[in-house]
């Protein structure tokens, strides 16, 4: 599933190719999976509205919409990816690939689409006339204090893995990005959130953004479907220092990098390294 990284990147994509364009036709697929609006709502809400800003919300990419004549938003397209899902910007000639669920026409003649062989994202339309802006579920990685951090675990009884994944307390981050902070933090996955000392909490803290934003920079983390707004993969992989590196050595010690089932995901780091 792409994570706040290749989220980040993709939304980043978007805006800078789409932002001031106009949506003048919207094309929707048949599968109802990928819809938390229906179809046909947000085939109107769409058409005609000038795309004023894409950002990242958690692992959603929001558009803010305008109706066309000003820079007022009343609208936001929410796109969560889900296992595979892949945001494209293209143009109308170009193959439309399998499993593409949306087609969405713009004015300067480019397209924007959605594909998802899964179908375990979803499209959802806001009209900020009667709804509120997505906001996410949880706290911003990149931008939380380091009270703010400490205060979001105290107490928590579940590992420090676990409480990364949760997505009501800190939206955005997955297995690759958890794995890799708690390595660099040099605190093992399954020791109890709540009992974490105040400075392990914010060497966590650091080492989380610190690899956030290396991923972003480059890119994002290409080990499945994932892809950016052009199609082109990321490289961060490159760099993963234990997640899906079982058996091989760790690379500050040498001892062979271990793979536990925890809160149901596969789960990699270094007894000796991390305490």
């Amino acid at each position: 599933m792409p994570e706040l990284p290749e989220v980040e990147t993709i939304a980043r994509g978007v805006d800078e190719r789409l932002r001031g364009d106009r949506i003048i036709d919207a094309w929707f697929g048949s599968h109802k999976e990928p819809f938390k609006t229906p179809p046909s709502s947000l085939a109107a809400g769409l058409e005609g509205r000038t795309i004023l800003r894409v950002r990242r919300v958690g692992k959603h990419i929001v558009c803010e919409l305008g109706d066309g004549t000003g820079s007022s938003r009343v609208a936001e397209w929410i796109v969560h990816l889900g296992m595979t899902g892949q945001l494209l910007v293209t143009t109308p000639e170009a193959s439309v690939a399998a499993h593409t669920h949306a087609r969405l026409a713009l004015a300067s003649g480019r397209e924007m689409r959605f594909v998802d062989p899964r179908r375990f994202g979803r499209l959802e339309l806001r009209d900020l006339k009667t709804a509120k802006a997505f906001a996410g579920p949880g706290a911003e990685p990149l931008t939380i204090s380091e009270d703010e951090f400490v205060k979001l675990f105290r107490g928590r009884r579940l590992a420090i893995k676990a409480a990364l994944l949760n997505q009501t307390l800190l939206h955005g981050v997955g297995n690759i990005y958890a794995d890799e902070s708690l390595f660099r933090a040099g605190i093992r996955p399954r020791r109890m959130a709540g009992r974490l000392k105040r400075a392990e909490l914010l060497k966590l803290r650091a080492a989380l953004i610190e690899v956030l934003e290396h991923a972003i920079e480059l890119g994002g983390s290409s080990v499945s479907d994932y892809v950016d707004a052009d199609g082109a993969r990321g490289f961060f992989q490159l760099e993963h220092r234990v997640y899906l590196r079982t058996g091989e050595p760790c690379l500050v010690c040498g001892t062979p990098i271990k793979r536990i089932i925890l809160a149901g995901r596969g789960t990699h780091f270094c007894i000796q390294c991390q305490r």
